[in-house]
């Protein structure tokens, strides 16, 4: 797709960054998030693992057992259901800064960037999003900007942790070209080795390889392979639906304390929201607001209306009311407001054509 620009991030070691950053004694030692290794007799595997321990040659997926022979000394932790918790957190602040965003797992999301119009203003907006994790969540992760999905993904893992990754549309070719097959999405370990054995190491073995050969390994899914690998993959988002929420946020110059300023912000933003609902030709439900003090310490509130709506005065009246209970009088230094739980006049109205038309 001509100027499409698509985002892979990735959270780096979640359940083990997550153990690390809420018990600090962890940090520089080998974590294990996953079964009860039971002094190597235990059964199961790792769920996710930290950089230290996989310096010992740990990894998600390995057995439990074998994770223990090779490093004994490790914090063993078993999973918790914290992680949905912090997952839905990070995905509903991606949600502010992206038209579309396709969760694929608990720590993983595919984000389409292509309103940025530019691999620049795309680069800003990731380092910004690097930032706010980092500072609300005290999480890092690893972007990748690319012209397609696969290409994200690749670049995202090109650099962990804490990585971002971009690579343009005029050199995508010259960077995937020497990449070895397994950084192709969905290529693994016996994968990998039935290539090499047929001499197929790097994308541009696979980029000039035979069809018919790749047919014999891949099945249908060969011409895609080879698409990837030649630089040709023009693979977006899939789509998930019509979106069920859409949100605005302004982020002060300087921190204020100034309610005339706060509340023609929080005007603005509510007409702008408007504004997108006729477009989609949609009413909400609820009406949400975000504000952010100095600091980062962010506070969100929300209320449902008595009926859908998408009059311009019931979502100025929800958002003041709402600011107003929770506004302590400090320096503000970002405020949003989300309208969730939409309601769509004609479903011929929701494809995402229309949405980003």
């Amino acid at each position: 797709m001509e100027n499409q620009i698509i985002a892979h991030l990735d959270m780096d070691s979640f359940y083990a960054s997550v153990e690390i950053r809420d018990d600090p004694s962890l940090t520089g030692q080998p974590v294990v998030v996953g079964s009860d290794p039971q002094e190597g007799k235990g059964r199961g595997v790792i769920s996710t693992c930290s950089y230290e321990a996989r310096r010992y040659g740990l990894h998600s997926g390995m057995p439990i057992s074998q994770a223990w022979q090779l490093c004994p000394h490790a914090v063993y932790i078993r999973p918790s259901g914290k992680y949905s918790i912090v997952s839905a957190r990070i995905m509903e602040i991606l949600q502010y800064y992206t038209q579309h965003l396709e969760q694929v797992s608990i720590d993983e999301a595919y984000l389409d960037f292509s309103d940025c119009g530019s691999y620049d203003q795309a680069e800003e907006r990731a380092f910004f999003i690097k930032k706010v994790l980092q500072e609300h969540e005290g999480l890092s992760c690893s972007i990748g900007i690319a012209p397609a999905r696969s290409y994200a993904k690749i670049a995202s893992d090109l650099q962990k942790p804490n990585g971002l990754t971009i690579i343009r549309p005029d050199n995508l070719k010259k960077i995937i070209s020497s990449l070895t097959v397994d950084k192709i999405p969905g290529i693994g370990k016996k994968s990998y080795a039935l290539l090499q054995s047929r001499k197929l190491s790097t994308f541009k073995d696979l980029a000039e390889a035979d069809i018919q050969l790749l047919q014999e390994i891949f099945g249908a899914w060969a011409v895609r392979v080879q698409d990837i690998a030649s630089g040709n993959d023009i693979s977006g988002l899939k789509d998930q639906g019509p979106r069920q929420s859409i949100g605005r946020e302004t982020t002060f110059a300087e921190d204020t304390t100034d309610p005339d300023l706060i509340s023609t912000t929080l005007d603005d933003l509510a007409r702008s929201l408007h504004a997108e609902l006729l477009r989609v030709h949609a009413r909400t439900r609820t009406v949400g607001i975000r504000i952010r003090y100095t600091g980062f310490v962010t506070y969100t509130r929300s209320v449902s209306l008595s009926h859908a709506d998408d009059n311009l005065a019931s979502i100025m009246k929800a958002a003041h009311s709402l600011i107003e209970e929770c506004w302590e009088g400090k320096p503000v230094r970002l405020i949003g407001i989300r309208l969730s739980g939409l309601v769509y006049h004609d479903p011929k109205q929701c494809t995402l054509d229309q949405f980003f038309s």
